[in-house]
């Protein structure tokens, strides 16, 4: 079943108003990605020097959190595409990406990077909310963290 207007229109505010997502694939908990919203989808992307994507495929599901109160506000399935440089959508896709950028160590360079090693995904309503203002969930949604070879020094 597609989202109404009053679901797309939840799901762009909150996208746009939030630095994060949290995005769950088929498989594992939960991450949370920096994005942009560009023409109808979360965009974001990942490789060397940039966030992991790895194990985002489909079926795909991306939570917004509210931002006067932090907490989880709407999370919606989405379609993935994968945008190539020679795609009509990439160059507008990486300007607004790139624009949100922080603490790039190649601004000059980020585009041809990302090009050259990076994905760059467009996450997109694909169907009517699994969960929103009169629906969420009563339980407990926390999953035990990824494994990470980070480690602390004491």
């Amino acid at each position: 079943m597609a989202a109404t207007a009053f679901d797309l229109a939840l799901i762009e505010e909150s996208a746009k108003k939030s630095g994060l997502v949290w995005v769950r694939g088929s498989s594992g908990p939960a991450r949370a990605l920096w994005h942009v919203w560009h023409d109808g989808a979360v965009c974001v992307v990942g490789g060397p020097g940039e966030q992991p994507l790895d194990g985002l495929d489909e079926p795909l599901v991306v939570s917004c959190r509210s931002k006067d109160k932090g907490g989880r506000l709407i999370a919606w399935p989405a379609t993935v595409t994968v945008l190539t440089p020679d795609a009509p959508e990439w160059e507008p896709t990486v300007t607004a990406l790139a624009a949100k950028r922080l603490n790039a160590p190649d601004t000059d360079g980020l585009a041809a990077r990302w090009a050259a090693e990076c994905r760059v995904l467009r996450l997109t309503p694909a169907a009517t909310p699994v969960e929103r203002p009169d629906t969420m969930p009563t339980a407990s949604p926390a999953a035990p963290p990824r494994p990470t070879p980070a480690t602390t020094t004491s």
